[in-house]
């Protein structure tokens, strides 16, 4: 409950400052006069120039790689969590439900290659909409969860880490 508020706020302080910077950098040479920079790429041009440029696009490329690599094993984790949560609803918690990732990875990365597709998807201002509708959805869902559990008298074990570790001491399983 400490380290994460204060992570959050460290990061939304260098995302503050970075913005601002990018912002300075709109237009070249002047803020008034100067040729805008629609793209980081071109901000990198304008500024550094060279090979920097080049370097600038293999981080950037590199970076794009990498995250969705990592959304898609996140969004195939969270997936096969849900096929194994339904196993063990339907089966009982004695069986061995194990569920490959591959398919859901495939699911998620021919999704993502279909819907890179769309012509001018960045101008979709109803996906940002959709997106904030989501998120508060599933945040409020959580939160009538997490109060329900409260409110019914249940207990749960907690950590600062997310794991109980060594002995619990509260006496409820």
């Amino acid at each position: 409950w400490v380290a994460g508020p204060a992570v959050l706020m460290a990061f939304s302080f260098i995302t503050y400052f970075t913005s601002t910077l990018l912002v300075d950098c709109y237009r070249y040479p002047g803020p008034v006069q100067g040729k805008r920079n629609y793209t980081y790429m071109d901000v990198v041009r304008a500024h550094l120039g060279g090979m920097k440029v080049q370097l600038c696009g293999l981080a950037q490329y590199g970076n794009l790689i990498g995250v969705t690599i990592g959304y898609t094993i996140t969004a195939s984790i969270s997936m096969v969590a849900v096929k194994r949560s339904n196993c063990f609803h339907k089966n009982g918690h004695d069986v061995k439900c194990s569920i490959s990732n591959y398919p859901f990875m495939i699911i998620f990365a021919t999704i993502q290659i279909i819907l890179s597709q769309i012509p001018n998807f960045h101008n979709l201002s109803w996906l940002s909409i959709l997106a904030a509708v989501m998120s508060f959805t599933y945040s409020s869902i959580g939160l009538g969860l997490s109060i329900a559990k409260v409110a019914g008298g249940g207990h749960a074990r907690t950590a600062l880490t997310g794991v109980t570790v060594g002995v619990d001491v509260s006496g409820s399983e």
